[in-house]
């Protein structure tokens, strides 16, 4: 039998397990977050990416460790970014791009310059969730300043994407292509099936679910204010 003493030493070993188990849980989630993906030999977009951040952090004249402190986003994370090494997922990009109070497009500027461009699907280049569940493909041509981008979106069945709040008087306008999907604006919960649209400022916290169980393929234009009114 245990005596009172050895009683109380179980339960706070237990409780310490249990604080450690949460606090690691805690920590991965975290680590996830802020992972990016493994650059493919061949893939144009981690040196694309890498060139503008580099580009943009040498203008600004940001360290690193400012960059880090601004956008969230570990040092040592932003420095393999910023070789080419690793893909930024969606989430990385729309944190680096608010910490430079930036599009997202200006990572993806190539510097070429025509009045007409085919972007075929073979050829996209594709944004994705740490898990491969949420895919964002670039509409438009990667070149030149620019106030709105035109996104395709594909959420997996059951996922849940959440944002963080883009610049201020940035808005968005959705409309689901085909199957069903949830937001969440400020706290609201809007439900769209296909066909449906919805236009809501972006500067504040929304998320984005597909509820069904097919994939959910979106159209999202993105509107932000005057590159002036970012400074």
């Amino acid at each position: 039998m245990l005596d009172e003493g050895s009683f109380r030493q179980d339960a706070l070993d237990s409780e310490r397990d249990s604080s450690a188990s949460v606090a690691s849980r805690a920590t991965k989630k975290v680590r996830e977050s802020h992972t990016a993906l493994p650059a493919e030999e061949g893939d144009e977009l981690p040196q694309l990416v890498g060139r503008n951040l580099k580009k943009l952090r040498k203008h600004r004249r940001f360290s690193l460790d400012r960059l880090a402190q601004r956008s969230g986003v570990s040092r040592a994370m932003l420095g393999q970014i910023e070789l080419g090494r690793s893909v930024p997922t969606i989430r990385l990009l729309w944190r680096i791009a608010q910490a430079f109070e930036v599009p997202v497009s200006a990572f993806l500027d190539d510097g070429e310059n025509e009045s007409a461009v085919v972007l075929t699907r073979q050829e996209a280049r594709i944004l994705a969730s740490h898990d491969g569940k949420v895919t964002s493909r670039a509409l438009f041509p990667f070149h030149g300043s620019r106030q709105v981008e035109f996104y395709e979106m594909r959420f997996a069945p059951g996922i849940l994407e959440s944002s963080d709040p883009h610049p201020p008087a940035t808005t968005e306008n959705l409309v689901v292509a085909s199957g069903v999907l949830e937001l969440q604006v400020a706290g609201t919960d809007y439900r769209l099936a296909t066909g449906d649209a919805i236009h809501f400022e972006a500067d504040v916290a929304h998320s984005y679910r597909n509820t069904g169980d097919v994939e959910t393929l979106a159209y999202v234009v993105i509107s932000y204010p005057d590159e002036a009114e970012y400074r």
